[in-house]
């Protein structure tokens, strides 16, 4: 995870010190390696999964969340479509066709940027992963946002997507 106001360089350890950044203002500086250390923070993909028949979506409950979207971390070295045909396997052992983005918000309570993305499954039939996902259910679209988490970050994506106001 990030932190909003680093204090020690990521590289050497060394305490950084304010200075003002022609750009930016007032950033944090590495004097020993000479360098701008910004806030570093995390970057995850959430994903709107439709059933092959367009007509239903992909509603999971996970950890103890009920009513969420397939999520999942960027590896290193990873691109975003990468990250969601991974997630979606990982998670439902579903392969997934027609990736595309959807939006994107800073989740606060993770230090994370969350990457929103639609995509087709290819087959319908469903293979948690245990360790993963808890349940999960195909929703009608008409359906899908009072599925959803009410005031959730994926139900804001839903929404989004949908055209749908709150």
């Amino acid at each position: 995870m990030g932190d909003a106001n680093p204090r020690y360089c990521h590289v050497c350890g060394t305490r950084l010190v304010m200075r003002d950044q022609r750009e930016d203002g007032q950033e944090p500086w590495c004097p020993v390696c000479g360098a701008w250390r910004y806030p570093r923070f995390s970057c995850a993909v959430s994903v709107i999964v439709y059933h092959p028949d367009g007509r239903r979506v992909l509603v999971i409950d996970q950890y103890g969340k009920r009513g969420i979207l397939v999520a999942g971390y960027v590896a290193r070295g990873e691109d975003l479509v990468s990250t969601v045909v991974r997630e979606v396997s990982e998670e439902t052992g579903l392969a997934v066709r027609d990736v595309r983005f959807n939006a994107s918000e800073f989740y606060e309570p993770s230090d994370t940027l969350m990457v929103n993305f639609t995509c087709r499954a290819t087959l319908d039939e469903l293979r948690l992963n245990p360790g993963e996902v808890d349940t999960a259910r195909w929703v009608a679209v008409d359906e899908v946002v009072d599925a959803m988490r009410p005031g959730s970050l994926a139900q804001r994506f839903v929404r989004l997507h949908l055209g749908v106001g709150e």
